[in-house]
């Protein structure tokens, strides 16, 4: 826990996220100065320094913080209060959407923390990500209902599509520039309506 940093008003902690986001997720590891992250968060680059000791710390900070932030949304929507499956994916939709309004560039960051390369922080991440991925994949799957699939669905390659395919399309749009919340809302939705026509029972009758 950064206590200097958690002490600072909310805005100013946002504005500092914010602005480690965008740099980070602009530039490689290496090629992202701290400098830059505190002239675009309006501080001084002595002061970031105060906050975080040195680069990798405040990138290590901001990466284990999305899971933080992420699960504070989806508590806000009540995400875990769904029952069905497909609904709990809907509300976590919205959630998420809010927050990438809040912070625009933290998903671009994760995906791009995810596939660094840089010896200084990747094996870190890379351990984090496994354990993460394991944890969200376990914790969905346990909520699962067998009978409300088509016979014989494999769960857990049905879960893996998803992801695959929610990763690959955030790649995609990464690519192009930042994200669009209200975009990225209705094409997830469109995915999630026809992930329901794939892979749900059909009522007989």
């Amino acid at each position: 826990m950064n206590e200097k940093f958690f002490s600072l008003p909310e805005e100013k902690q946002k504005a500092i996220l914010n602005a480690g986001y965008r740099v980070f997720s602009r530039n490689s590891y290496k090629k992202s100065p701290m400098s830059e992250i505190a002239s675009a968060a309006g501080i001084s680059k002595s002061l970031l320094f105060y906050y975080f000791h040195n680069k990798k710390e405040l990138y290590l900070f901001l990466w284990e913080n999305c899971p933080r932030i992420t699960r504070e949304y989806l508590q806000k929507y009540n995400c875990c209060g769904q029952t069905d499956f497909f609904e709990t994916m809907l509300c976590g939709l919205r959630a998420k959407v809010s927050l990438m309004k809040r912070y625009p560039d933290l998903a671009a960051f994760a995906v791009k923390a995810y596939y660094e390369t840089d010896p200084a922080v990747c094996q870190e991440i890379q351990k984090n990500a496994i354990k993460s991925l394991s944890f969200k994949a376990n914790e969905k799957l346990l909520r699962l209902d067998p009978e409300q699939f088509v016979p014989g669905l494999d769960l857990n390659m049905m879960w893996q599509d998803m992801y695959w395919a929610s990763e690959g399309y955030l790649w995609e749009k990464f690519q192009k520039g930042t994200l669009d919340a209200d975009e990225v809302e209705r094409d997830f939705v469109r995915m999630i309506n026809f992930w329901k026509q794939i892979y749900l029972r059909k009522e007989e009758g």
